[in-house]
């Protein structure tokens, strides 16, 4: 993990966020901190993987926990925005370690429809069971004695979610990038991009000082920084994709297109439908992954 920065709280009712970048993957993992309690939440922590040699190991998890404790807060949730195609998720193993909730959008139900017959495997998947809430859009929460509102935010996923923490912090994933780079990716089965479009806009109706805190970014040929926090005012206006007031025709012919699959895509999936956790032992007490050989 190359380094970490902290989003101070602008006062009562506003988070400290401290964003960890993953070098493998671009992702940035984030602690979502409570000043007045203490209270904490984790939201899409990656659990490394390796594919060419299709091992793992929890440097990142370890890394993200002892700031937590260095810092004296008491983890209360564990979050992840949608079933991440790049990298793996944490979600189980900090289940195991935390004894703390876990949480996804409840389209992952439907999400786990699709990918059991890309893998014909039709009775994979249970999200109800290795999930302890799958939100729906509206839902409310707290972490300590800030507010959570969940909002679907559907277009890189169909089941997607955004979590607006306090008066100014929402954790937006794979919708926006950085200003400076535009959106996200939307051609992943059950991806739109004219749903990505409706998504970008009801984030925008935030208000302006909202902190957005995206999912990726791999800098640019002028940045060579990761960078994840933004404005709403500064995406409605400087975006390279939809600032300054792109129509939904146009935005929807220049995302509209396919890109080359992310090289963990086949192996993470399957275990992110299972909130990241691995395949039963088989008889020899190792553990498979099942690859579908030229289907995309």
């Amino acid at each position: 993990m190359k380094f970490s920065r902290t989003s101070k709280s602008s006062g009562a009712g506003s988070a400290d966020v401290t964003g960890f970048y993953d070098d493998d993957t671009g992702s940035i993992q984030y602690l979502v901190a409570d000043p007045q309690t203490r209270k904490a939440a984790l939201i899409d922590v990656v659990l490394t993987f390796d594919p060419e040699s299709a091992s793992t190991n929890a440097d990142s998890v370890d890394a993200i926990l002892d700031h937590a404790k260095s810092e004296g807060l008491e983890i209360e949730w564990i979050l992840d925005t949608h079933p991440h195609a790049d990298h793996l998720m944490a979600s189980s193993l900090l289940k195991e370690r935390l004894n703390r909730p876990n949480g996804i959008g409840e389209k992952v139900v439907e999400i786990a429809g699709l990918w059991r017959d890309y893998y014909n495997m039709p009775d994979a998947f249970d999200p109800g069971r290795d999930f302890d809430h799958l939100f729906r859009d509206g839902d409310t929460f707290e972490i300590g004695s800030l507010p959570v509102r969940v909002m679907l935010s559907p277009g890189h996923t169909l089941g997607s979610i955004s979590y607006v923490v306090g008066k100014d912090a929402a954790f937006v994933h794979d919708t926006f990038m950085q200003p400076d780079v535009g959106t996200s990716r939307c051609d992943f089965p059950g991806g739109a991009a004219g749903a990505l479009y409706d998504t970008l806009h009801d984030i925008l109706k935030l208000p302006d000082e909202t902190r957005l805190f995206v999912g990726h970014d791999y800098g640019t040929e002028d940045r060579t920084q990761p960078a994840w926090e933004s404005t709403v005012a500064q995406q409605r206006s400087h975006n390279q994709h939809i600032g300054g007031g792109t129509s939904k025709a146009d935005y929807v012919k220049q995302r509209d297109a396919t890109l080359p699959l992310p090289d963990r895509m086949l192996h993470v999936l399957q275990m992110n439908l299972r909130a990241g956790g691995f395949p039963a032992p088989e008889d020899d007490e190792n553990r498979y992954l099942k690859i579908p050989l030229n289907k995309f």
